[in-house]
């Protein structure tokens, strides 16, 4: 028997799931090889998977619950790849803050000017963010996620944006320099035999 999965989405994002003509839909099926179902009605995703492929499912309703954070199709497309992940932050339980004055600011921390402080934490933990609604989403692989999911998390609490992208900076480099002393030969190797 097939797994069958179920998502719901918000009335604003059922248009982008389904796209022109119904091509993301389309799309989205063809490169999972799950069947896509959406109810336009009350935002209820439908995700069947083959029965050869059972993670075809979640992997398809994945994309779709990235596609109602706020992500661009091309963007939740990128679940598809081995190895990435979809984090989800609630900005109320985070902060505790519930009222509509303090989400829209909180929000805006994330943001930034002209959206110029998620662009930062996109390039400096290379994950992909979107603030939609009372959520913060993240794409990204393993490491990507926990250094943004950090980071999103001590912004939301009030930390400087200064303080915040000089962390995700150093964590970046210490990842490098990690890398580089993996790649460099061990000593005494350098001899044939």
């Amino acid at each position: 028997m097939a797994p069958v999965l179920f998502a719901r989405i918000p009335d604003d994002r059922i248009g982008v799931l389904i796209g022109p003509g119904g091509g993301t839909k389309r799309e989205l099926a063809r490169r999972t090889g799950a069947e896509v179902e959406v109810d336009a009605d009350d935002g209820e995703v439908r995700v069947a998977a083959p029965d050869t492929d059972p993670m075809a499912a979640i992997r398809a309703r994945e994309v779709v619950l990235a596609i109602g954070r706020g992500f661009s199709p091309p963007r939740a497309m990128r679940l598809l790849r081995d190895g990435m992940f979809l984090r989800i932050l609630d900005i109320k339980v985070e902060t505790g803050r519930r009222e509509k004055a303090a989400l829209r600011r909180i929000r805006a921390r994330v943001i930034g000017t002209k959206g110029r402080a998620r662009a930062r934490l996109e390039e400096l933990s290379g994950c992909s963010v979107s603030v939609y609604g009372a959520t913060v989403a993240l794409i990204g692989d393993e490491h990507q996620i926990e250094r943004a999911g950090r980071a999103v998390e001590l912004l939301l609490r009030g930390s400087e944006h200064s303080t915040v992208f000089h962390l995700l900076a150093r964590l970046r480099r210490d990842d490098l320099a990690a890398e580089a002393t993996s790649d460099a030969p061990a000593e005494g190797d350098d001899s044939p035999e």
